[in-house]
């Protein structure tokens, strides 16, 4: 694990209502979703919280801290970056960022990891987040603990919802991926994603031979 000024955080608070079930602990070759994003980040980060409103003691048993939204309501990825945010504050004097992470995206590079610690360096920008070609995927983000008293006065007193709107507004920095085959920011929603998702796991184990 590298020492360096970002915590590592997976947000795990959505309802998986497309799902009909809760998705965090569903397999893919055996393997949990959260597991593949849990291990792979650990891998970097010293320390990793997992946001999330519900109990499980797969938490417990891997020795993973929980946190619960620091607003109550279904407020969306907003409220889980703030509360990482509130979290690194409280607890830590040693981080500038926090990094986040999708809990259903099983398969994404962790080249992205490696580019939010580069990038964490050079501090020009204060937002910066995945995307593929020409597609955002701003829950992988790298976000300045600078940002907390705005992000807050915007979600409680402006109201807003959308991570994509937010970002724009505050001069987010895409960190660019191409890729020829299938996107590696592929999330899973539905039944129909995660036999997809199977299938792909299945491929890339068998290509890896």
């Amino acid at each position: 694990m590298n020492e360096h000024n970002i915590l590592g955080a997976i947000l795990a608070g959505g309802q998986s209502k497309r799902m009909g079930k809760d998705k965090l602990f569903l397999e893919i070759d055996n393997k949990k979703l959260i597991e593949y994003t849990v291990d792979k980040v650990k891998k970097y980060f010293k320390e990793l919280i997992i946001i999330t409103n519900k109990d499980n003691e797969f938490f417990s048993k891997n020795n993973l801290i929980t946190v619960k939204d620091c607003i109550k309501g279904q407020l969306g990825p907003l409220v889980g970056i703030l509360t990482a945010m509130k979290w690194a504050k409280e607890n830590s004097t040693k981080y500038s960022w926090i990094a986040t992470f999708p809990c259903d995206t099983p398969f994404f590079p962790e080249a992205i990891i490696k580019n939010f610690i580069k990038e964490s360096e050079k501090k020009d920008s204060l937002i910066l987040c995945a995307s593929s070609h020409g597609r955002q995927h701003n829950i992988f983000g790298l976000w300045s603990l600078d940002l907390y008293d705005k992000l807050y006065n915007d979600l409680v007193n402006k109201k807003v919802r959308k991570v994509q709107d937010w970002t724009k507004e505050n001069n987010i920095k895409n960190l660019e991926f191409k890729f020829e085959d299938y996107d590696p920011f592929f999330n899973i929603n539905t039944n129909e994603d995660l036999e997809f998702a199977r299938k792909l796991g299945t491929r890339i184990k068998n290509e890896k031979k």
